[in-house]
């Protein structure tokens, strides 16, 4: 099979041009029938690897998918582009998967979404009659009991290669350490596959952490956050079912449509919250863990983390669940003391608990960071980067520190003087002279400490107090009810042998001011053109045909068209369906079948009708003669309008990028107009 094949069949089903890193080297390798280990990011792609292997391999690819609701959005997006897929689940009548059945043995089927239960129940032997081409195991991780969701019918899927011994097998999941990936390589059978390990960066994440913020102060932050994405979906996740239901009602009654999911509620109300928050009925979804790994939802603009995660891959794969289409996504995690005694705790309990621990212990290392946050996320997946990001709260805002040294020798003094007998609230109680209940019932405002620190308020005190344990300088002993000890570091600045810098305490201003000086700047900012030249009100029409098709068709919005290739027909303005059909993300099936309806709104602010956005980009035609067409003026103007780009072209573009030269500049170089170029260079993910 050769790469332009590959590349033709991308094209015409799903409408992008080139594959990402790696895609095709796990596709080659398959239909060469090797095994293979796919390890990516959550929306890096995966899940394209088996499909395009599917469609060009003769007969059919079986997908064996833990949860329904991922089986019903990938089969549905399938569908969507013109794919014979099905799948059989629980959710289906009888009557309707022996249909299933039947078409699978007739080979009309490409595409076959299964459970492991129902595969290992029966469906081997049944499917031995079938023309497998090969078998996806998807979320992999389920087969190690060293894996963080593991399920135990994914531990007999090893029998898949006595029984199909021709078949290759593609094993994939977003999230797996090194004991994980070797125990999947086992229990499959497939210890001579091939590994391929795709960069977990996911540069259009934003990445902030938000320390020490108290309840009222969160809520008033995800509000901001909200009204900063209006109409757009994200996802708030909770450590504890009661703060998702008591989270959501906050939310709503500041007039946003929110949903909560958490494992406590019924199958039925659990069911119906993913589909409104599918469907766009919904607009932010409240959950526990137990909420996303079904979720195929390409247009998630905002995850926030309520309390921290348990170690860093449940982070990031439940970060990754947003901009899975490309498009930017922020995504804030808040940190707070209290989250780290609860996780020990549940880190203490468990059957793993010194891997656990560990974990968690990477996880605070990562919140607690004083250098840019992707760069530790990347070197803990095992890729290295020399600079940062750019995109995170630290590389924004770096750090400012002061000399805290009496800071410090104030609070590991209290500390000291009674004993390393008190935890956070009472240590603070006595710098703050506070005469609390437990303070003047164990006489410790006779102590000389007491009141030493009256002038700094209480929640500063409770974030420096948090940036001395991450420190070393104390620790908290779990099993004496939490009471900090101080270090024999924090003795060595004690007694004057270690000078200590504190981080300046930075805070969002909340005051009606402030919030309104935002809304300023923001209005401002959206006053100024875009240098996309993208017609925003056009976006916001199409929006509507895409919400109306999706709608008769019941389908998610996302899977009629996804934002990215929204932003790009508003952009590009194709009035025809060629040029329809060569926008990113728009394959065949959907030009032929969804082409039509966008059109006729796009010639409504085609630049034919409201004046053409370039000077240069002007032919006049004689009154006498027919009206050339907009997409005809640019490919008499520009050579190589319209004409598919190259690998050559790309690189030549990067170059031009490089090199410093105006998008106009490049534009006459390779003869086209200087919104393709612009559009080419957002695709590509250049900075200008």
């Amino acid at each position: 099979m050769d790469r332009e094949t590959l590349r033709q069949t991308l094209k015409s089903y799903f409408g992008y041009d080139t594959f990402r890193p790696m895609q095709e080297e796990i596709i080659l390798h398959t239909i060469g029938g090797g095994d293979s280990l796919v390890l990516m990011p959550t929306g890096g792609g995966k899940s394209l690897c088996f499909q395009i292997s599917a469609l060009v391999m003769e007969g059919m690819a079986v997908i064996v998918s833990p949860l329904i609701s991922l089986m019903k959005d990938q089969v549905g997006a399938l569908k969507a582009n013109g794919i014979a897929a099905e799948f059989l689940n629980s959710s289906n009548d009888e009557g309707l998967n022996r249909d299933i059945i039947n078409r699978c043995l007739e080979g009309r089927i490409k595409l076959l979404y299964i459970s492991p239960e129902r595969l290992v129940g029966g469906m081997m032997q049944v499917l031995q009659q079938a023309h497998i081409a090969l078998f996806a195991i998807d979320e992999a991780h389920c087969i190690s009991s060293w894996g963080h969701d593991f399920r135990p019918e994914y531990t007999q899927l090893g029998g898949l290669c006595e029984l199909f011994p021709d078949v290759p097998i593609m094993a994939l999941t977003a999230t797996a350490d090194k004991i994980t990936k070797q125990d999947i390589l086992k229990q499959m059978n497939i210890e001579d596959a091939r590994t391929f390990i795709g960069s977990f960066d996911r540069p259009n994440l934003s990445l902030d952490v938000k320390r020490g913020y108290s309840a009222r102060e969160k809520l008033r932050s995800i509000v901001e956050l909200i009204r900063r994405h209006p109409g757009e979906s994200g996802i708030i996740y909770c450590l504890a079912r009661k703060t998702t239901e008591a989270l959501a009602e906050k939310l709503q009654k500041e007039g946003f449509a929110v949903g909560v999911y958490h494992a406590g509620l019924p199958n039925s109300e659990r069911d119906r919250v993913q589909d409104d928050f599918v469907a766009d009925r919904i607009q932010v979804i409240c959950a526990t863990i137990a909420f996303g790994m079904g979720i195929d939802k390409s247009n998630v603009r905002f995850v926030v983390h309520y309390n921290m995660p348990k170690s860093i891959e449940s982070f990031y794969q439940e970060i990754g669940r947003g901009g899975r289409d490309g498009l930017p996504c922020e995504t804030i995690l808040y940190y707070n003391l209290s989250d780290i005694i609860t996780l020990r705790k549940f880190a203490d309990e468990s059957g793993q608990q010194e891997i656990n621990l560990e974990k968690l212990q990477r996880m605070q290392e990562y919140a607690e960071a004083q250098v840019c946050r992707r760069r530790i996320l990347l070197n803990y997946f095992g890729e290295t980067s020399d600079k940062g990001c750019g995109n995170c709260d630290v590389c924004h805002t770096p750090p400012q520190t002061f000399d805290g040294t009496i800071i410090v020798q104030k609070a590991l003094s209290a500390i000291m003087r009674t004993g390393e007998q008190i935890g956070f609230t009472v240590t603070i109680d006595i710098l703050r002279g506070a005469m609390s209940p437990e303070v003047v019932s164990h006489g410790y405002n006779q102590l000389k400490t007491f009141a030493a620190g009256r002038d700094i308020p209480y929640r500063d005190w409770h974030d420096y107090l948090l940036q001395m344990l991450q420190m070393g300088f104390v620790e908290i002993a779990y099993n004496e009810d939490r009471h900090i000890h101080v270090t024999d570091l924090g003795k060595e600045v004690l007694y004057g042998k270690r000078s200590v810098q504190l981080a300046v305490i930075s805070r969002e201003d909340f005051s009606v001011k402030a919030r309104r000086k935002r809304q300023q700047e923001e209005q401002r900012a959206s006053s100024v053109p875009a240098e996309n030249d993208e017609n925003k009100e056009l976006f916001e029409k199409l929006r509507e045909v895409r919400k109306r098709i999706a709608d008769e068709h019941q389908w998610p919005a996302y899977v009629v068209l996804s934002d990215r290739s929204l932003h790009h027909l508003a952009t590009e303005k194709p009035t025809t369906l060629a040029a329809f059909g060569n926008t990113f993300g728009i394959g065949e099936h959907k030009r032929d079948t969804f082409g039509t309806q966008f059109i006729e709104v796009i010639k409504e602010y085609a630049p034919a009708q409201e004046g053409l956005p370039f000077p240069e980009n002007t032919v006049e035609t004689p009154a006498t003669e027919k009206p050339v067409s907009y997409m005809e003026q640019q490919k008499q103007l520009h050579a190589n309008a319209y004409a598919p780009w190259t690998e050559k072209d790309d690189e030549q573009l990067a170059k031009y990028v490089k090199e410093g030269i105006s998008v106009k500049e490049i534009a006459s170089l390779m003869e086209r107009n200087n919104g393709a170029i612009r559009s080419r260079i957002r695709k590509l993910g250049i900075e200008l």
